[in-house]
């Protein structure tokens, strides 16, 4: 059998689908939403399998994605979808005439039961190709299995439910292990466990499910052809592995609760929805005479599984009487009825028939139909053709039946993907809640939308909904994006309108109070609100508008510290003479700039705290900046005023190390006026040096001048280096400071004596106090008693100057022994030079064969070579090499000069013509040879380089020239 399995679209087979959905055209919105949408396929796509049987189909399952279908009444195909071109067949061995009556897989595909019409039971394990018959089931019709999800696996299936024919309910387990001829039998045990009976006696169990709740608890659910039963209980615990008798136990005595219809088609199928594999079923459906039953599961109910049921009639043409459904399928949103000629679909939620699928009767009646839970495919087949239903988006068009029915949640969860179909939704939502006049629910769910925003906001002002209204605007302002700024200007403006209405309507209202409160602090978060602090700070200077004209001064300052519009704070404070608490916010804040702007104003009523401020922020605050301030508040020139401006000034100065030269000069200037004798002190602490003085020398000058403190003048002018206009202002304060100052010019000796003798000058001729004068004298050792005679008057007695006369000749006869004592000394070094010259004429030294350089360690008397009275010995050009390096740069530039010119001026041999024309050319003015040779041989071998001054100097030389090091460094590695 080639290609099993290929699907092809039979344009034949395929049914016109009729199903609900948004058409395939634009859907205009109430807003301006209006989006194209693309062309839906179907819901449910039938394909024909490509497969022809051997033999007529009698029967067929699909679970986990494996397929098997019993051919005739002796051959098993199985099929894995995955590998649909490998097919497996099985014979059942059969010889006899029994028939398959029904096939049933559990949710792993591994584990096949085939009840026969002759009571037996057959099973196939999906990894064996034996089939084994079930000794124990023989004698039992099986028409219903309920499969254990939770324990089953594909070597077992766990405790498991079997319902038969006569009504009866038995718990089995099987194994897949074979064994050898006389191993283990699959079927482990099979006990019965529960009788079903409807009012005629025992009825057929016509379909078993078994779930187990999330507490631990189990549900069982089995329906007749016209009851619905449900079992509820705690599973057995124990060796057999949580088996079912002790749920079926607590219904001996008393029948379980159930369902009934009268109608009866003879036979009912239910069927459940399962979203996951191995997951608890969310939905059931059951099809029995009456119609369908359908509801969803709820395992976490105490009293009962099933809830929300309601019973769906049989669509026009079907039920008792027409056309008999044979089988049913429920999908997440559709129940599918399969009749002998059609597939007919209902939508579960509104009962509507949206797909009628005819086959062809060239395929014969249909048989039944089946669903693979894990791959949601639907499958139907006849005796000579298999059908295969895909489902495709099956939930996009419930939003709208949803919406029909006023459950809007549920329709927004189903087009949450659909920004169109979700704007129309809200917009239905919202127009259902104001008519019901839920007014804010209305105004949320407005927001939310694409509608007109005039048309929402005139709505709800003609309902005069302002709350609703604000809430609208609040949530549109939350939606805008940064780049809609006028949009968002409007929107806070509105809403700051809306709120000060409303608060000035129910502020003289008393009975209103708490109302007033609520709104209050309504208005208060939504100007706290950090999802609006944006748009609220881009429109802050039209909000303080709008509170300034409502006369909202409260939620002025309240407003303008969210926005840290500091400044308003303290200016609306600073209006209402409320300095102290302007000040606080000041504190608070630690702004510089509103510092620098309010201090002029808080100055003048607070001086003293805010000083106290500017010194806590220290360094954070400009103290220059403040200076205009000071200024004006100090102008007053009350000493409270100028000693507040005097201690920031200290601060600044002492504490912060303030070095501009405004700030010294300014206190300087508070100084002079209100506290000299601490002028002084300050000029004193600034030091004498003018490189090292922060104020200006000159206004300081001018400023001490002006306000007549001379002992200032005097400091500045030793400052200035002004010793003789220091010494002229000090003699008309104080003596003894002008001998302070006459005494500075330390390294200026004619300096100093100018300046005593302006002293012994103003002694004399002013104070006329002659042992005052002979004081000066002694105090100074440049004068001497001739440079003080001529200041003396006529009159004056020799007696006053004899000791100062007497002095004054002993320090000449003195001076005389002193000069006479070093002639001597000079003529004795005289006498020693010339007789070492006399002994030097005679030295001389022996230069031996064998004596080598002591440099290069060569013999020496292969070159010129130079001979050092030490003994070092070297050869010329080594001893160059040697003495270059320590040369000054201007004797290296000598040396280079001398080589140049030597090598210029070749060797001559003696007597001949041209060098007789050569050393007449050097009388003429150019250097001899002997000349260039003295001179070169006076700055390389002035001394020897090993014992003379060049070796002393060169100690701080590293033993490596650093250029080098690494080099060296590398060598010795």
């Amino acid at each position: 059998m080639a290609s099993i399995l290929d699907e092809y679209e039979d344009s034949l087979s395929r049914s016109a689908v009729l199903q609900p959905g948004c058409p395939s055209v634009g859907i205009p919105h109430s807003g301006y939403v209006n989006a194209q949408l693309e062309k839906e396929v179907p819901i449910f796509t039938k394909q024909r399998i490509d497969f022809t049987p051997s033999e007529r189909i009698t029967s067929l399952v699909v679970s986990c994605n494996q397929l098997c279908m019993s051919l005739g009444k002796d051959m098993l195909l199985r099929i894995d979808l995955g590998k649909a071109n490998e097919p497996n067949h099985v014979e059942l061995g059969r010889k006899d005439d029994a028939k398959v009556h029904k096939m049933f897989l559990d949710h792993t595909g591994s584990h096949l039961l085939i009840a026969l019409s002759s009571t037996e039971v057959l099973y196939v394990n999906r990894n064996g190709q034996k089939v084994r018959p079930l000794a124990r089931w023989k004698g039992q019709l099986v028409e219903s299995v309920g499969w254990n999800k939770a324990q089953g696996t594909e070597s077992s299936t766990g405790p498991i439910l079997v319902g038969t024919a006569q009504g009866q309910i038995f718990e089995a387990e099987l194994s897949a292990s074979e064994g050898g001829l006389f191993g283990p039998v699959p079927d482990l045990y099979f006990r019965p466990l529960y009788v079903l009976n409807e009012e005629g006696g025992p009825a057929p169990v016509c379909s078993l499910e078994a779930e187990r709740g999330p507490d631990g608890r189990g549900f069982v659910i089995a329906t007749t052809r016209q009851r619905l039963f449900q079992f509820i209980g705690r599973t057995t615990e124990g060796a057999e592995a949580q088996g079912f008798s002790g749920l079926f136990a607590a219904y001996t005595d008393h029948p379980p609760p159930f369902r009934e219809f009268p109608s009866n088609l003879g036979y009912s199928e239910l069927a459940f929805y399962t979203p996951k594999l191995r997951s608890a079923p969310r939905a059931f459906a059951w099809m029995m005479g009456d119609g369908v039953l359908y509801g969803a599961v709820d395992c976490g109910r105490p009293d009962s599984l099933l809830s929300e049921e309601r019973v769906w009639e049989y669509p026009e043409g079907v039920g008792p009487g027409a056309s008999l459904p044979l089988a049913i399928v429920l999908t997440q949103f559709h129940f599918l009825l399969l009749l002998a000629d059609r597939v007919e679909a209902v939508c579960t939620l509104t009962g509507q028939v949206v797909l009628r699928d005819h086959f062809l009767e060239k395929f014969g009646p249909l048989k039944h139909m089946v669903k693979d839970s894990s791959t949601c495919q639907l499958w139907a087949y006849t005796e000579r053709a298999v059908f295969r239903y895909h489902v495709q988006r099956e939930a996009r068009d419930v939003w709208r039946t949803y919406l029909d029915m006023n459950r809007f949640d549920l329709a927004k969860e189903y087009c949450r993907e659909r920004p169109d179909c979700l704007d129309t939704v809200l917009a239905r939502e919202a127009d259902f809640c104001f008519r019901q006049r839920r007014y804010l629910e209305s105004a949320r769910c407005y927001a939310l939308t694409q509608s007109y925003f005039e048309e929402i906001a005139l709505k709800f002002l003609e309902a005069r909904q302002e709350e609703a209204l604000a809430e609208f605007l609040q949530r549109k302002l939350a939606s805008l994006k940064p780049a809609e700024r006028t949009q968002a200007t409007l929107l806070t403006t509105w809403l700051t309108e809306l709120y000060l209405s409303r608060l000035g309507a129910l502020q003289g209202d008393p009975e209103a109070l708490t109302l007033y409160r609520e709104t209050r602090e309504r208005f208060r978060a939504f100007l706290s609100s950090p999802r609006h602090k944006e748009w609220l700070f881009a429109s802050r200077a039209s909000i303080h508008e709008l509170l300034a004209s409502h006369g909202d001064s409260e939620h002025m300052v309240y407003f303008a510290v969210i926005m840290q519009d500091y400044e308003r704070v303290v200016a609306y404070h600073c209006q209402h003479e409320a300095y102290e608490e302007a000040l606080a916010v000041l504190t608070r804040h630690r702004d510089p700039q509103l510092f620098y702007k309010f201090s002029p104003i808080l100055i003048r009523h607070i001086p003293h705290q805010l000083v106290d401020a500017w010194i806590e922020l220290g360094s954070r605050l400009d103290a220059r900046q403040l200076i205009p301030a000071l200024v004006n508040y100090s102008q007053g020139g009350e000493a409270q005023q100028v000693s507040q401006a005097i201690r920031y000034m200290e601060f600044c100065v002492n504490v912060l190390g303030e070095t501009e030269q405004a700030i010294h000069n300014y206190l300087l200037s508070l100084y002079a006026r209100g506290q000299p004798a601490s002028l002084l002190a300050y000029l004193e602490q600034a030091g004498a040096s003018p490189n090292r003085v922060h104020y200006d020398l000159k206004y300081a000058l001018r400023l001490c001048a002006e306000h007549g403190h001379h002992r200032a003048c005097v400091h500045v002018y030793k400052v200035l280096e002004l010793y003789e206009e220091a010494v002229d202002l000090a003699l008309q304060v104080d003596v003894d400071l002008a001998k302070q100052c006459a005494d500075l010019p330390e390294e200026d000796e004619e300096l100093r004596k100018k300046l005593w003798l302006k002293i012994a000058r103003h002694v004399v001729q002013e104070e006329e106090d002659v042992q005052t004068a002979m004081a000066c004298l002694a105090s100074c050792p440049l004068l001497k008693i001739e440079d003080v005679l001529p200041f003396f008057p006529d009159f004056v007695t020799i007696d006053h100057f004899k000791e100062a006369i007497c002095s004054s000749l002993k320090a000449y006869n003195h001076h005389i022994q002193e000069l006479q004592r070093e002639m001597e000394e000079a003529t004795a070094s005289a006498q020693r030079i010339r007789r070492d010259l006399q002994e030097l004429r005679g030295r001389y030294g022996t230069v031996e064969p064998q004596d080598k350089c002591a440099t290069c360690d060569f013999p020496l008397l292969n070159r010129p070579f130079y001979l050092f009275l030490c003994g070092h010995m070297f050869h010329a050009d080594c001893l160059l090499q040697a003495v270059r390096p320590g040369l000054p740069a201007y004797k290296q530039a000598r040396l280079e000069e001398l080589q140049r010119k030597l090598g210029a001026a070749p060797p001559l041999a003696k007597g001949s013509v041209r060098a007789k024309e050569a050393e007449g050319g050097a009388a003429a003015g150019g250097p001899s040879r002997e000349q260039l040779k003295a001179d070169l041989d006076e700055l390389v071998a002035a001394e020897c380089v090993y014992c003379g001054e060049l070796m002393i100097r060169s100690i701080d030389r590293p033993f490596i020239d650093p250029q080098r090091y690494e080099e060296e460094h590398l060598s010795w590695l």
